[in-house]
């Protein structure tokens, strides 16, 4: 679709919106009650266009249940179209194609979609940000964290609707990793954050489309992955090609977000608005128990991997490692320091809390 087309498009979204609460006024002023709806279904329905960074097995439960909720409840006034991974644009692209208006929203962590901003750094798996899944969401709603992002990404004319964890980060490898040593020189899948913390440790992060990643390790061209938890390596068949699975991790959540082109957000009546963020609301909490139940029963019941562990008195010097990692991305500008600080004064309080916000 060229911007041309995009831009009639929107200018077409714009002029049935406008007539469908000239329709609701209308009905008011005639009649003093409105007796029936105004039939908005049966004019043109608004369509979004979402891509996710999911491929389609691990989409079936990352997004597309709330996708399904939102069109069942928009009762025909709008329609989310929803694409899988590098459907429509490479995930290193989505940024790009969401501010033009290509997309209209998307479903990804700030880092995969290589957004231009100050926190970008911070998406996917920012290393020992979070313990656990429910730290993304408050560190979000209640440190400061939404406030930060929302103001970042309207400077470059997107909308950020929502953040919420996804799993944590774990490597899963054909050969086991019992020390650090295990790590050099395996090739892995992994995040462009996450991949310039290991490097240190000798990992080789590669970059592929997501839906290679498969036959990539099959073939030899990966070592292993380091691009989620137990859960999505059974659902995307990664468990298939791979047979160890590593119990430490370099983040307890995956943190990702949904986003909307600006001009689009801004063209949707309130109603919309809001319907919008409960259905991604409802896929945060879905995501919430999937991957946390998923992650202990195929921990204990799972068949196709065998856990291994790096002592902790060896991965400490990981978690070490990981406070200097901070220090070196706060000092690159003032904002990255100031999510740096909340993170600190988060995990700080944690601590502090004791169990089970914290062990030991």
């Amino acid at each position: 679709m060229t911007d041309d087309t995009r831009k009639t498009s929107r200018k077409q979204r714009r002029d049935f919106l406008a007539k469908g609460t000239a329709a609701v006024g209308g009905a008011a002023v005639g009649t003093g009650t409105i007796l029936h709806a105004p039939a908005i279904h049966a004019q043109d329905t608004v369509k979004l266009r979402m891509q996710t960074y999911a491929g389609a097995a691990l989409g079936e439960h990352v997004v597309k249940p709330a996708v399904d909720a939102f069109n069942k409840a928009a009762n025909g006034q709008a329609e989310i179209e929803l694409f899988y991974a590098d459907q429509l644009v490479p995930t290193g692209e989505l940024f790009r194609a969401l501010q033009k208006g290509t997309i209209d929203l998307v479903q990804s962590d700030d880092d995969s979609m290589a957004s231009p901003t100050e926190v970008t750094v911070f998406g996917g798996y920012f290393p020992f940000a979070s313990r656990y899944s429910l730290d993304v969401p408050v560190l979000f709603n209640q440190y400061g964290l939404a406030e930060i992002w929302d103001a970042e990404y309207a400077k470059v004319g997107v909308k950020h609707i929502s953040a919420g964890a996804w799993d944590p980060c774990h490597f899963a490898t054909k050969d086991p990793i019992n020390s650090l040593e295990d790590l050099k020189g395996k090739r892995v899948f992994t995040f462009p954050t996450a991949g310039r913390f290991l490097s240190q440790f000798g990992v080789v992060p590669v970059t592929l489309p997501w839906e290679d990643i498969e036959v990539a390790v099959q073939t030899g061209e990966l070592d292993g992955v380091a691009w989620s938890g137990i859960t999505e390596d059974y659902t995307v068949g990664w468990a298939d090609v791979t047979d160890y699975f590593l119990t430490n991790n370099i983040s307890g959540a995956w943190a990702g977000s949904f986003f909307a082109n600006m001009d689009v957000w801004n063209e949707l009546p309130d109603h919309l608005k809001t319907l919008l963020q409960l259905a991604m609301d409802s896929s945060h909490y879905y995501r919430q128990w999937w991957y946390w139940g998923g992650e202990a029963s195929l921990r204990v019941n799972g068949e196709k991997m065998q856990l291994t562990t790096i002592p902790d008195e060896e991965w400490a010097t990981v978690e070490a490692a990981a406070v200097k990692f901070w220090d070196e991305i706060a000092a690159e500008s003032e904002i990255k320091a100031q999510v740096v600080e909340i993170f600190r004064k988060y995990n700080e309080d944690m601590q502090k809390a004791g169990r089970p916000y914290r062990y030991g």
